[in-house]
């Protein structure tokens, strides 16, 4: 995770058991923190308990259940235009997710896409609604380095025509939150611990973030879906683009392709 500041002021997204938030708040202890939950109240007491719900409220923590990112009707208890910082951990889509939007998704025929879809519009709402114009302006998001995560191809796909870059990333240390545990969606267990990443994004340049960008983001001779490279001949070029891996990315790329062009035209 990047070094946060106590001064900023900084929105959780999503934090399944809000054991993330409630580690923040005590390591980093923001001068504002608002925390989110995609269940209502009686679900995530059902999934995890009210634990950390109520240790963040004893504190005086602005915690929110019911909130869908993607739902701005969910918002009403965000301070809109006020953070520095919105960070999304380990985001995947519920298996519950309305019957209308994977109408959407049949079409194309992709949960790969449909992260996609919710990490893109993160961003776009932090950009939009989230974050405030005099702060610093950053949209984390943490996920494993593992298939299926990798293959949403979080460095290069998502900013398309957007006026946001990404920055970079750095690797997410969970041992630094006590008491945090990544929770799987929709069950009451906790994810085994494996690599991660914190990937950066910002309609501005942060320069002192010090953060790690691959040589597959900016040299020519890589694969950046796949995150092959280098690759020095035109034999290992066909050889690469002739592979299983390249082949099941590049469907992914097209289905992505044709969800923007269909969707956000």
């Amino acid at each position: 995770m990047i070094a946060l500041n106590p001064e900023w002021k900084i929105l959780t997204i999503g934090d399944g058991d809000l054991s993330f938030s409630a580690a923040l708040s005590g390591q980093v202890a923001p001068s504002q923190l608002t925390a989110t939950v995609y269940d209502d109240k009686s679900v995530l007491a059902n999934k995890y308990g009210l634990t950390h719900f109520k240790r963040l409220t004893e504190k005086g923590i602005n915690v929110q259940a019911s909130v869908d990112v993607l739902n701005p009707d969910t918002w009403h208890g965000i301070e809109l235009g006020q953070y520095d910082a919105v960070i999304f951990q380990f985001p995947l889509i519920p298996s519950d997710f309305s019957a209308s939007e994977f109408a959407k998704l049949s079409q194309i025929g992709s949960t790969n896409t449909l992260n996609r879809w919710l990490l893109r519009s993160f961003l776009k709402h932090c950009f939009s609604y989230f974050l405030s114009q005099t702060g610093a302006r950053l949209a984390v998001i943490t996920s494993k380095d593992v298939k299926p995560y990798r293959q949403w191809n979080i460095e290069t796909s998502l900013c398309h025509e957007l006026a946001v870059n990404y920055l970079g990333r750095c690797e997410f240390d969970i041992s630094m939150f006590d008491g945090y545990l990544v929770r799987n969606v929709d069950r009451d267990k906790f994810v085994k611990d494996t690599q991660g990443y914190s990937y950066v994004f910002s309609d501005r340049a942060q320069a002192h973030l010090n953060l790690e960008l691959p040589d597959y983001c900016t040299e020519q001779n890589y694969c950046a879906m796949c995150r092959v490279g280098p690759i020095e001949t035109q034999l290992d070029w066909q050889a690469h683009l002739a592979s299983k891996r390249h082949r099941q990315m590049m469907t992914f790329e097209a289905q992505w392709q044709d969800w923007l062009t269909k969707f956000e035209e």
